[in-house]
């Protein structure tokens, strides 16, 4: 990792914007996986004529099978009505179908078409696989650092948005099972 220039001085001056420039190649870090997770969700999605949500639904449904809207909904960490109209568009699209439950006919299961499928298998990937992908490169002693590390990084990420900006509606947070 590139360090930020400067000299040291006996204050520790110089380790402090060591210690900055490593916490910028730390955001920077971030930023690219973030923003380019993004363009090659796009990019995929193009390929197939679907939205990255759409995209993300479908392989989704492909990896999971047949799910309610709330069971979607967790797992994509979107809230009801936000999927509810992702799927309202992709059913008129012919790519899923709501099929009520037979066990509990209150339930309704969001279930992929024949076209549907087709599109899953035309799609090679699903970005969050890359990122699994790339952790899996990882041991075992890296992983749980790592998501030690992550979990620190949200606390104290939540602490400092409640502190600046006050509450404002939480989005699915991750699980320590996800």
């Amino acid at each position: 990792m590139k360090k930020a220039s400067g000299t040291g001085s006996a204050s520790g001056q110089g380790s402090t914007r060591d210690a900055r420039g490593d916490l910028d190649e730390v955001l920077k870090a971030l930023i690219y996986l973030y923003t380019e997770n993004r363009r090659v969700l796009k990019v995929l999605a193009a390929r197939a004529s679907l939205t990255g949500p759409q995209l993300t639904v479908v392989k989704m449904l492909e990896q999971m099978g047949d799910l309610s809207l709330t069971e979607l909904s967790d797992a994509i960490r979107a809230q009801n009505s936000t999927v509810t109209g992702i799927i309202d568009r992709m059913e008129r699209e012919g790519i899923v179908e709501r099929v009520r439950s037979t066990e509990d006919r209150r339930v309704v299961r969001i279930h992929l078409t024949e076209k549907g499928h087709r599109l899953a298998q035309e799609i090679p990937v699903e970005p969050i696989a890359i990122f699994r992908g790339a952790l899996e490169g990882l041991t075992r002693d890296e992983v749980k650092e790592t998501l030690k590390i992550v979990h620190k990084i949200t606390a104290r990420f939540d602490t400092i948005v409640k502190r600046d900006l006050g509450e404002i509606p939480a989005a699915a947070k991750p699980s320590a099972s996800s």
